[in-house]
């Protein structure tokens, strides 16, 4: 069964761990069946606020994981009292241990041509025995129709279980809903900026801002000019969206 879902201001996200994720793409692995996860913020929920279509993508995902603190904060506000966070990068090595102990096949989908490299000799080395069975940079424009045929032919024959799919929201995520029945038995993973963190190109937010829901604060200081629009005019309406609808329910709630 699938874990349920709360409805988080434009989207479902599913009350998860890091257990429950990693057991169920060892288990559709196993019975050869075909899924996709999305690693969810406060971007992505915003972005579906904004559109319909987006939102359907995130519905549509077998599981939605609490990416970042405010989205646990919220699904704590409605009732999941343990919820904790499931963050993509952690969530693509605790991966990566449990395919690598079970012979589980990955593909690399993302990332900059220079990144793929060292990603998969940094994963091999954490985890021996890790079968990283091809990879992918995808270039900065849609792919002609033939260059998509070729790389869905290529992850088809690759034989992998997993696609980790790095190319960012919300272009991963419509990646997948398009290629959802493309690739059978494969599980996809939207997983974010974790290529470039596992490569060692970029730096990841200290414990403790993680945390604190800081790591918007990392990240906007890392990376001004690519990411001021996501955390200074996006990410800041989630708080009051979250707000009118817990008051909402709070209402609702009353005898």
């Amino acid at each position: 069964m699938l874990p349920a879902k709360q409805f988080i201001v434009s989207a479902g996200i599913s009350k998860t761990s890091y257990t429950e994720v990693v057991a169920l793409c060892r288990q559709w692995a196993q019975e050869g069946s075909s899924h996709y996860i999305c690693v969810t913020s406060v971007h992505g929920v915003i972005i579906a606020k904004d559109d319909p279509a987006f939102a359907e993508i995130l519905n549509a995902a077998d599981v939605v994981t609490p990416d970042g603190m405010p989205v646990v904060w919220a699904l704590r506000s409605f009732g999941a009292a343990g919820q904790q966070r499931v963050y993509g990068p952690t969530l693509m090595l605790e991966l990566c241990r449990s395919a690598a102990q079970h012979g589980v096949r990955i593909y690399l989908y993302g990332g900059h041509p220079e990144v793929l490299a060292p990603l998969e000799a940094n994963l091999k080395q954490k985890f021996p025995g890790l079968q990283i069975v091809g990879s992918y940079s995808p270039p900065f424009r849609p792919l002609t129709v033939e260059e998509d045929a070729k790389i869905q032919e290529e992850i088809r024959r690759s034989g992998a279980h997993l696609v980790f799919v790095g190319i960012s929201t919300p272009k991963q995520e419509r990646w997948m809903f398009q290629h959802r029945n493309a690739f059978p038995g494969v599980t996809m993973i939207g997983v974010g900026a974790a290529f470039d963190f596992h490569a060692g190109v970029k730096a990841q937010a200290p414990p403790w801002m993680q945390k604190a829901g800081l790591e918007w604060l990392f990240r906007l200081l890392s990376e001004p000019q690519r990411l001021w629009r996501r955390y200074v005019l996006i990410t800041p309406r989630f708080l009051p969206l979250w707000l009118v609808q817990h008051l909402k329910s709070m209402r609702e709630s009353r005898p």
